[in-house]
């Protein structure tokens, strides 16, 4: 695994546990009373943007270096994955021109 690929799953594990935390404990407008014109009443009331970014941060490095950990040391490949038997076997020679 390269730099660049590394940095790429680091940011889609970091999104994809960012919106499974985003909702959670959110305290909406109309829950708390206090609806700001202009603004939609389930929109929330203190949405902790910079917590739940450290939440987010902490629990995507520990599920990254699961992940950077199985991918380096080579229990799962992209041959593992398959599933259609499209890729030539390593033993197999590449055809070229």
């Amino acid at each position: 695994m390269g730099i660049t690929s590394a940095i790429v799953m680091f940011a889609v594990i970091w999104w994809m546990i960012f919106f499974i935390v985003l909702p959670l404990r959110m305290v909406t407008q109309g829950e708390d009373g206090n609806v700001v014109p202009g603004t939609h009443k389930s929109a929330p009331a203190n949405p902790q943007l910079k917590r739940k970014a450290k939440i987010t941060t902490v629990w995507a490095i520990g599920i990254w270096i699961i992940f950077a950990t199985i991918i380096l040391s080579g229990v799962i490949s992209v041959r593992d994955l398959d599933w259609f038997n499209r890729m030539p076997s390593a033993q197999q020679p590449l055809v070229g021109n």
